[in-house]
C-alpha cells in the first residue's frame, strides 16, 4: 500500500474535485481512497509514503495521438530537405525516417519517447507507428519497451501504400497479429487499434483488406484531412469527401479515432457525430506543418467527442493545452472562446477515449480508478481553490513541473529520478541507434 501526500490533490472528479492538504491511497494497481492526509495516514499507518513536497497531486495525463517513430528526429537535419508544403514535409523527413527504421531503431524510438512522456507526467499513450524499414514485429518491439518502462499504451501500425504492395500487406498483418496478441493476453496495460496512414495513401481495395483483417475486433486509428491532400484525392479519385470515404468503407464508429480533421466540412462533421466516431486534435503539429487549425469548436458544438494529442510534436500535454487555446482564439478572433473546450478535451474526453479502450477508469483520482498519479512541483503565489484549478493548470504548469509519476500503482519516476530504470544505459544505446539512422539518412558518420 502507498500513500502520496503532503500536497494539494486535484482529482478531476466532479463530486470531490479538490483536497487541500490531501492524499491518495494506492493499493496494488488501483486507487483505494482519496481525502485529507491526516485522516488517511491515521487510517493506513503501515502504508509506504511519498511526499509531494507541497506540490500538486493529480491524475496522470493522457496523450490520445502520438508517433513513437519520430523519437530519434530531435536535432536532425536531412541534407537537401527544405520543404515548402505538407507533402514535401512527409516525403523529405518523416517518410525518410520511417523508411530506414529497423526493429532496433523502433525500440530506440520507443525508449526515447516513453522516457520523455513519463518525465512530463504522461501515463497513457495512443501511438500510431510506422517503420517501413522493418515492419514485422515492430508493434511487439514497442510493446516490450512499454512494458519494461511501465507506460499504459494503445498501439497500431499505419498501413499505407506509399512503399508498395508488400509493405502494405505487412502493415495489415502487423496490425492483425498484434490485435490477436492483445486479445489472447488481455493485458490491461497494452491494447491495440488498427492503424492507417492517410486516405491519399490508401485505396478502397486496401481499406477492404484492413476491414477484413480487423474483423470488427478493434477501432481504427487513422489520419484524416490533416492537409488538403486527402480532400483533393478523395474528390478526384472517389467522387466524395474523405469522411464519406471512411463511411463507405466501414471505418467509422465509436471505437475509431480520426487524427487531425483539419479540413472537414459541416456535412462530414454530421457523419462523424452520427457514427459516434472520435476525433483527436493536435494543435502544435498542425501549426508546425502549416496545414491549418482544426474546427474543434464547431465539432464540439455539434456534439463530437474531440480529444487532444501531440502528433509527437511534443510529449508535454500541458504545452499542447496552452497552444490549443491560443490558436483557437487567434482563428476565431475572439479572446473569450475555447477555455472550456480545452479543459474538456484534455481532462474529460481523453479520459473517455482511454476508458473505452482499456475498459477501466483512467485519468481520474477516485476509488476504484487505475492508480495513474503524478506529482507536480507547483507552489502558487495566488489563491488556489476548486474554483480556479484550470486557471492554475493552464497558466502555471508545464510537463517539466512533474517530479513523480506513478502508473498502474508502479512508481516509475520519483523526485525526478527514474525508479529501477537505467536511464544512462538506455540513453547510450539509443544514441548508437540514432547515429546509425542519421548516418543512413545523410550518408555520413556521426
Amino acid at each position: 500500500m502507498l500513500i502520496i501526500g503532503d500536497g494539494t490533490v486535484i482529482t478531476r472528479d466532479a463530486d470531490n474535485p479538490f483536497f487541500p492538504d490531501g492524499a491518495v491511497v494506492i493499493e496494488k494497481d488501483k486507487i483505494l481512497e482519496v481525502g485529507f492526509e491526516t485522516e488517511l495516514k491515521a487510517k493506513y499507518p503501515e502504508a509506504d509514503y511519498i511526499s509531494a513536497h507541497g506540490g500538486i497531486i493529480m491524475p496522470g495525463l493522457i496523450n490520445a495521438h502520438t508517433h513513437i517513430y519520430s523519437g530519434l528526429a530531435r536535432g536532425l537535419s536531412i541534407k537537401g530537405n527544405n520543404p515548402t508544403n505538407f507533402l514535401e514535409i512527409l516525403k523529405g523527413l518523416w517518410w525518410a525516417i520511417d523508411g530506414k527504421l529497423t526493429l532496433d531503431g523502433t525500440r530506440a524510438s520507443a525508449y526515447a519517447t516513453i522516457l520523455d512522456c513519463i518525465r512530463d507526467g504522461v501515463t497513457t499513450i495512443f501511438d500510431h507507428h510506422a517503420s517501413f524499414g522493418e515492419i514485422p514485429g515492430s508493434l511487439f518491439a514497442i510493446k516490450d519497451v512499454a512494458k519494461e518502462l511501465g507506460i499504459r499504451s494503445c498501439l497500431c501500425y499505419e498501413v499505407s501504400e506509399r512503399s508498395g504492395e508488400e509493405k502494405t500487406l505487412q502493415g495489415i498483418k502487423e496490425n492483425a497479429d498484434f490485435i490477436t496478441w492483445t486479445e489472447e493476453e488481455n493485458d490491461d496495460m497494452i491494447k491495440a487499434m488498427f492503424g492507417g496512414h492517410a486516405l491519399f495513401t490508401i485505396s478502397d481495395k486496401t481499406f477492404e483488406k484492413m476491414v477484413e483483417a480487423n474483423n470488427g475486433r478493434a477501432g481504427f486509428h487513422i489520419h484524416v484531412a490533416e492537409g488538403m491532400l486527402d480532400v483533393y484525392d478523395s474528390l478526384r479519385n472517389y467522387g466524395c469527401l474523405p469522411v464519406n470515404r471512411l463511411l463507405h468503407n466501414g471505418i467509422l464508429g465509436k471505437k475509431t479515432l480520426l487524427g487531425h480533421c483539419v479540413h472537414i466540412s459541416h456535412g462530414e462533421m454530421e457523419i462523424i457525430k452520427e457514427t459516434g466516431t472520435r476525433v483527436v486534435n493536435n494543435p502544435e503539429s498542425n501549426m508546425g506543418n502549416a496545414v491549418g487549425s482544426a474546427p474543434v469548436l464547431q465539432m464540439m458544438k455539434k456534439g463530437i467527442l474531440v480529444g487532444m494529442g501531440t502528433d509527437a510534436y511534443t510529449h508535454d500535454m500541458l504545452e499542447s493545452l496552452k497552444v490549443f487555446l491560443i490558436i483557437q482564439r487567434h482563428v476565431a478572433a475572439l479572446p473569450n472562446v475555447a477555455w472550456g473546450e480545452a479543459m474538456t478535451m484534455l481532462f474529460e474526453n481523453n479520459r473517455k477515449i482511454a476508458e473505452e479502450c482499456f475498459g477501466t477508469p483512467i485519468g481520474i483520482l477516485k476509488e476504484g480508478a487505475k492508480a495513474d498519479v503524478i506529482v507536480m512541483d507547483y507552489h502558487p503565489f495566488t489563491p488556489l481553490s476548486d474554483e480556479n484549478i484550470d486557471g492554475h493548470i493552464l497558466f502555471g504548469m508545464m510537463g517539466k513541473n512533474c517530479r513523480t509519476t506513478v502508473i498502474n500503482g508502479r512508481v516509475v519516476y520519483k523526485d525526478r529520478e527514474f525508479v529501477d530504470i537505467d536511464e544512462e544505459k538506455i540513453n547510450a544505446w539509443t544514441m548508437e541507434q540514432s547515429k546509425k539512422l542519421w548516418g543512413e539518412l545523410n550518408n555520413r558518420k556521426y
